[in-house]
């Protein structure tokens, strides 16, 4: 992948300017892949050429490669490594619909197994059959992550039996680890010291757990925000985002961050229970899965139609630790395994912890996940849309 120079794009020479770039899907998500040499290094460009690249703001995306939905209205930027113990740097950057806004403050768990499949495709590690391991430097948490890639005949597999609920068919299973992300945003696995908090929200007193791993997330529970658990997208309604959102902004407020980012990210958990996958119309049995999880986030806010990868492995961690939201509703069975009831089907997490005088401690976080590079390019980006970068 050859782009044009980050300065000249607005240079004289034509109304568009190209810029290469692969279409992958990771997990329940679809992302356009960039170089980092390729953006603008000025912030507001780069944003914009983004945003124009991707069709935003605009609630169909029409005139861009975005797909009007959260799930894939996402980015990846590839660079080389910043850290001796990594293999790649990758940004994750999502792409808001409705508002010319670039968020930086998160990573996805699904995007996060196709920069494994990228990084051997594109020969930025050295492929090793069966199985390469990719260490990823997730710049948005500063922290590493591992990506298991089945390899067959020098690149990624993409044939095998592995099947998640929210894709079609099946893949090779890639495995994802993140136990070595926590406290990547603050500094710490549990960053208030408690496994549940009452936070004073507009809503009122809530009980919430803060957990700070692979994404800084919020949980709370279903019927704070009046909520079974177990709605689908078309189920979720004005009162409930409001009161999401304000225990959402009751956490950030707690932790000294901003309120109008997207993490803490909201997710709303309880016990199991029986409900209609969203998409096939499948029923999930409620002796199948351990507990019942929901995410809210996006710009709009909505309701997440799976559920991201990053969430997963927080869930999981969580469950295993007594006094936390998560685990006063899991009824988690199975040794070291907690499956995650989610929008569109089951998601099963490996998870473990141990304590020691320093606190809670994650051994594991990981999960498999399905990828595939589905189309590769030349993307055009409207000069008009690109503002002039100020030199004085």
């Amino acid at each position: 992948m050859h782009g044009p120079d980050p300065g000249s794009l607005n240079d004289e020479g034509g109304e568009q300017t190209p810029l290469p770039f692969v279409l992958m899907r990771g997990g329940t998500s679809k992302a356009v892949f960039l170089r980092g040499d390729m953006l603008p290094k000025d912030r507001d460009v780069r944003d914009a050429v983004i945003l124009s690249l991707f069709g935003s703001p605009d609630p169909r995306q029409v005139d861009g490669l975005g797909g009007a939905d959260l799930l894939t209205s996402k980015l990846a930027i590839i660079d080389p490594p910043t850290r001796s113990d990594a293999d790649l740097d990758y940004t994750f950057a999502q792409v808001s619909i409705s508002e010319p806004v670039v968020d930086y403050d998160i990573n996805c768990g699904n995007i996060s197994a196709a920069v494994g499949v990228f990084a051997v495709d594109e020969a930025l590690v050295d492929a090793e059959e069966p199985i390469t391991t990719v260490r990823i430097h997730n710049t948005n948490t500063g922290r590493i992550l591992l990506a298991d890639i089945p390899v067959v005949g020098g690149t990624a597999a993409v044939e095998g039996a592995y099947s998640i609920h929210g894709v079609p068919g099946t893949g090779a299973p890639i495995a994802l680890d993140f136990s070595q992300t926590a406290g990547g945003i603050t500094g710490t696995l549990l960053p208030t010291g408690n496994e549940m908090d009452v936070l004073d929200t507009a809503i009122g007193p809530a009980e919430a757990t803060i957990i700070d791993l692979a994404n800084l997330t919020v949980f709370l529970r279903a019927e704070t925000v009046g909520m079974s658990g177990t709605e689908g997208p078309s189920q979720i309604n004005d009162s409930h985002l409001e009161a999401i959102a304000a225990v959402k902004e009751a956490a950030a407020t707690l932790l000294g961050m901003a309120t109008d980012g997207l993490t803490p990210v909201p997710a709303i958990v309880s016990p199991p229970a029986r409900y209609t996958s969203y998409g096939t119309g499948d029923r999930v049995e409620t002796e199948d899965i351990d507990l019942v999880a929901r995410v809210v986030g996006g710009r709009p806010a909505v309701l997440h139609k799976a559920y991201p990868g990053t969430l997963g492995a927080c869930t999981g961690a969580a469950a295993c630790i007594p006094g936390t939201t998560v685990h006063d509703v899991s009824t988690q069975e199975r040794e070291g395994e907690i499956r995650i009831g989610h929008t569109s089907g089951v998601m099963s997490v490996q998870a473990r912890v141990s304590r020691d005088t320093g606190g809670w401690r994650v051994e594991q976080a990981a999960y498999n996940r399905t990828a595939r590079r589905l189309a590769e390019g030349t993307a055009f980006i409207r000069r008009s849309t690109i503002p002039e970068v100020s030199t004085g």
